[in-house]
């Protein structure tokens, strides 16, 4: 979650639908078609560009030594804090709003497990458990994580962002085939599974926070078969297309416990159409937040909600990654043609990061975050111009500074898809 204003504004009425019992899809029933899980063959766009893989690996080295352990003032975002009875503990902060997020927590042990950094990963996971999950059976939001916490642990609101969850669902998931399970903690299996299956299945509960009452149900909506933004409970059930990650629910669907497996291959095929559903036919710009059938949905706190902002620089990332993953839709191809044929238009070494859905500019920044996510849809695109945004993220710099902590995690976790280290870890 990348806003700055509180959400949790929205108020308690609408109850969640109540779960469906399904069939797990028998052995060997689903589709993997002809993507990375199939052929377990990642494209390294930068070798296609005449780039050595030496030097693919190099820059990736860069970027993770200067955003994980760099100068702490201008260039780090990951920042060692102590150790407890489960060992090392470290965040990574939103360093422009002074606080740790679950979306950020969650990408720096995605981009640990890609690399094969345990130890960071194992630091960040002991900080999140210890100061973000809430593990009071009283709690409304019990089985979850406060998506933002100060650096000190104290938490900034006590309620969840799903995003942040399906991130440590699916880092967590591949650290298990990768690494294998621990003890506590560190049974990241165990620890998946659990979390996988409270996002899906818990219960509507009313309850005191530090900051209010809340009343907080499942982060999907059943009837819908998508994430929500906030499973806070309010007047509005709505998505964020940009939590929409297909790739992700079709290992679900073959990974989690099986009385879910049905549910996550249908919302992968859900996600798909709700790509389509919910960005412009001309620009392909989808907004932050929309209804579940795909229109905009405003905000009053935020002003830009119906608009392509900051969260919805990842979404082409999505369907790009499911794409490459899955090979199962080909609109989303179609997709990233449209959205690089956009950006391109608006000058490809200065396009704003942020236009109303129809492509009038909204500011005038042109930002790394967005140029990274840009060149992530060329594993999808067709047209040549996707070499062209392959090119550009080459030749940026790595993220530092103020703003260095969203722009930084894209970037880093966009070097790793382009150069094919971005990869599913299956069980052994």
């Amino acid at each position: 979650m990348t806003q700055t204003l509180p959400w949790f504004l929205l108020a308690a009425a609408l109850l969640v639908s109540p779960v469906m019992a399904e069939a797990a899809p028998a052995a060997g029933a689903l589709d993997n078609d002809h993507g990375a899980y199939a052929t377990h063959r990642y494209p390294n766009l930068f070798a296609s560009a005449g780039h050595s893989k030496a030097e693919s690996d190099a820059k990736i080295a860069a970027a993770f030594q200067q955003l994980f352990h760099g100068d702490a003032a201008t260039q780090a975002i990951y920042y060692p804090a102590g150790s407890n009875a489960d060992g090392p503990l470290a965040y990574v902060t939103d360093v422009a709003n002074h606080d740790v997020r679950t979306e950020g927590m969650s990408y720096g042990m995605m981009i640990a497990v890609q690399l094969n950094h345990k130890a960071e990963f194992d630091a960040l996971w002991n900080w999140a458990r210890t100061y973000m999950y809430i593990g009071s059976p009283t709690h409304p939001s019990q089985g979850y994580f406060s998506w933002s916490c100060k650096t000190t642990g104290e938490p900034n609101e006590e309620t969840a962002a799903p995003d942040g969850e399906e991130y440590f669902v699916m880092s967590l998931y591949f650290a298990a085939n990768r690494w294998g399970n621990g003890m506590g903690i560190y049974n990241y299996k165990a620890r998946a599974d659990e979390l996988l299956t409270t996002m899906r299945h818990r219960e509507t509960r009313t309850g005191a926070t530090k900051f209010g009452e809340r009343t907080v149900g499942a982060e999907v909506n059943e009837e819908a078969r998508m994430i929500r933004f906030t499973p806070v409970v309010g007047k509005a059930d709505f998505s964020d297309p940009s939590y929409h990650l297909p790739a992700f629910y079709e290992l679900w669907a073959r990974w989690e416990p099986p009385a879910d497996r049905a549910f996550w291959a249908q919302a992968a095929q859900v996600s798909r159409d709700y790509f389509e559903k919910s960005t412009n036919a001309k620009t392909g710009l989808n907004p932050d937040y929309a209804n579940f059938d795909g229109t905009p949905h405003p905000i009053s706190w935020n002003p830009h909600a119906g608009d392509f902002s900051f969260d919805s620089w990842r979404t082409q990332s999505n369907w790009s990654v499911d794409w490459a993953w899955w090979g199962k839709d080909p609109r989303e191809r179609a997709l990233s043609d449209r959205t690089q044929a956009f950006f391109f238009s608006q000058g490809i070494d200065r396009y704003a990061d942020q236009f109303t859905l129809e492509g009038t500019p909204l500011s005038k920044r042109h930002s790394t975050g967005l140029l990274a996510t840009g060149a992530v849809a060329s594993l999808a695109a067709t047209q040549p111009v996707k070499d062209k945004f392959v090119e550009e993220l080459w030749n940026a710099p790595v993220p530092s500074g103020h703003e260095r902590y969203y722009n930084g995690m894209l970037y880093m976790m966009s070097l790793l898809h382009v150069t094919g280290n971005f990869r599913i870890w299956g069980p052994q």
